[in-house]
């Protein structure tokens, strides 16, 4: 690389990830139309930082970038790219330049590359692979969506049951392909079904005579093609797998699934699951456009807006309540606020733990009476303050009082109703990352108001 185009860290960057001024530096070199300065910039990167550089810039830039890199975007980069990106840049690209882009990509990671393309895209994708990649590629999307099946790549190193360390090391060594990344040696009986495997590390350290059998992992567990990729990704972390065959309905290996995917799943539903609670839907990426944006928060809002409503309503069965005493006015917001943020508490460890599968119906009434305690002591303690601040601010002890037991009250709602409300949608089958947040507030709202103005026209007024 020249000396005008080299990047050094200075030492207060990050060691990791992009340089800040490298984005000018690739920005200025697509609107010169420099080609050979845009390459000496791109190439000593990282896919998974050139895909970073592509999703941070706008549209307009990116599109100019492509125009200019010909030839330049490869497999492993779309693999490291947001879905709606990802097509969008498909789209953009030669039939010749998507062919060369894929060609050398495992069969998992052209699945993933084109299950949620449309016909055409897919096509022109399967087109540029191996009769032999297609077919299993197209196999592979024949298994329903989110599965195991789609999950594994079906380049998987075999060996039967009974072979020796150095009959599998001989093997390894004649072989013309291998995968790019492999752990175990899968080995299977007769009929094609997996019986164990051995860890590469553990073949390479034995004598060649040691039998295959002697030296298997207690790991191993074998998933069905059909199985969700979310329980696969599950056991990956629960039992710290590293690789796990795939077998079919005959119960013979078909593929295997290693520890990258697996994670990459548990990575993709804890962000979906993060956005969700936000309301802002479970693909939401800086890339999307406005109307994709738009299209995404306002099903939620409108949610939102309806459940203020109700809060409104319950507000207005008190009116001649606040008219008497203006202070309830402006302390009710504060009833309402701190039980919507203890829900909340409640309910981001409620749904983090139904997603881990740690908050299960052997410990949830625990949990429920754990919540329920933690929201008294704090609504206790809150309650002190406020009883003082009413006292203080407006002179009235009767005033503190009813907002101290109205945070009470309204504390204590919200530790049961964040653990409740999603641990009752799980069980009918709703999300409870997606609808538990606006539920919660709700309760909250509803409680927090008329709690504290019931209670203030009963002892106030």
């Amino acid at each position: 690389m020249n000396d005008q185009t080299e990047i050094d860290t200075p030492e207060d960057e990050d060691d990791f990830g992009l340089p800040a001024r490298l984005f000018d530096e690739v920005l200025d070199a697509v609107e010169e139309g420099d080609a050979d300065r845009l390459e000496a910039l791109l190439d000593p990167l990282h896919p998974a930082d050139i895909a970073d550089l592509l999703e941070q810039i706008d549209a307009r830039d990116r599109r100019a970038l492509l125009a200019l890199w010909k030839g330049g975007m490869d497999g492993e980069i779309l693999s490291e790219l947001d879905d709606n990106l990802r097509e969008e840049i498909i789209q953009s690209l030669a039939p010749t330049e998507l062919a060369e882009a894929v060609r050398e990509l495992e069969s998992d990671d052209v699945v993933d590359l084109v299950e949620y393309l449309d016909e055409d895209q897919q096509s022109a994708v399967l087109d540029a692979l191996a009769a032999t990649d297609r077919i299993a590629v197209e196999k592979a999307l024949a298994y329903p969506e989110e599965s195991a099946g789609r999950l594994m790549q079906v380049e998987v190193v075999r060996a039967p049951e009974h072979w020796t360390v150095g009959e599998a090391i001989d093997f390894l060594r004649r072989a013309e392909t291998l995968p790019d990344q492999f752990y175990h040696v899968m080995l299977v009986d007769p009929r094609m079904k997996p019986v164990g495997y051995v860890q590469i590390g553990r073949l390479l350290s034995k004598p060649r005579a040691t039998p295959l059998r002697d030296i298997t992992e207690e790991s191993f567990r074998t998933f069905h093609v059909e199985d969700d990729e979310g329980a696969v990704a599950y056991a990956f972390n629960q039992y710290h797998l590293i690789s796990a065959p795939v077998v079919d309905d005959d119960d013979r290996l078909v593929g295997v699934i290693t520890i990258d995917d697996a994670m990459n799943v548990l990575d993709e539903e804890h962000e979906e699951d993060i956005l969700r609670l936000a309301g802002v839907g479970g693909e939401s990426e800086l890339s999307d456009s406005v109307r994709e944006t738009t299209k995404q928060r306002l099903p939620w809002l409108a949610v939102n807006l309806g459940t203020a409503i109700i809060a409104s309503l319950v507000i207005s069965l008190f009116e001649e309540t606040i008219a008497g005493l203006v202070a309830l006015a402006v302390l009710m917001p504060i009833v309402a606020s701190m039980g919507g943020n203890a829900g909340t508490q409640s309910l981001t460890v409620a749904v983090r733990a139904i997603a881990t599968r740690d908050l299960t119906t052997s410990n949830v009434w625990r949990v429920i009476r754990r919540e329920v305690a933690v929201g008294l002591v704090n609504g206790i303690a809150f309650a002190v303050v406020m009883g003082i601040v009413g006292l203080v601010w407006f002179g009235s002890p009767m005033l503190g009082a009813v907002i101290a037991v109205a945070m009470v009250i309204n504390l204590v709602v919200a530790g049961l109703s964040g653990v409740v409300v999603p641990v009752v949608l799980d069980r009918f089958g709703v999300d409870p990352a997606l609808a538990s947040g606006t539920f919660v507030t709700t309760v909250t709202d509803v409680v927090g108001f008329f709690a504290f103005l019931g209670l203030a026209s009963v002892v106030l007024l």
